[in-house]
């Protein structure tokens, strides 16, 4: 997902492994010095990345956990107590066109 994104224009923080700091109500990414700059790429390798050094965590998509409502309500996960938007896996090609989107400009729940 993280690849997908990148060829979409956003920026790598951490591949598998991200430190989480928070900042009043901001929680801030930051990445392990050990594992800078690289990303894996299943079946291909270790890719070289430019990577930002801190980001505001402003999303968490949860791979693990299937979205099934055609058009779910706001969910929100917390981390390190404050709430950021939750939203779970979708087995559809627009799934990572759609963070993009959501980053970008938001959305409409109903």
């Amino acid at each position: 997902m993280a690849l997908m994104l990148m060829g979409m224009g956003c920026d790598l923080v951490a591949d598998d492994r991200t430190l989480l700091s928070r900042d009043g109500d901001a929680i801030m990414a930051t990445c392990p010095p050990s594992i800078r700059g690289m990303i894996e790429a299943r079946g291909i390798g270790i890719l070289k990345a430019v990577p930002v050094e801190i980001a505001q965590v402003v999303l968490v998509v949860d791979l693990d956990q299937p979205m099934g409502d055609r058009l779910p309500h706001l969910r929100k996960t917390a981390l390190l107590g404050v709430e950021i938007p939750l939203i779970g896996h979708i087995h559809q090609p627009h799934l990572a066109a759609a963070i993009v989107q959501i980053l970008k400009a938001g959305w409409n729940q109903v």
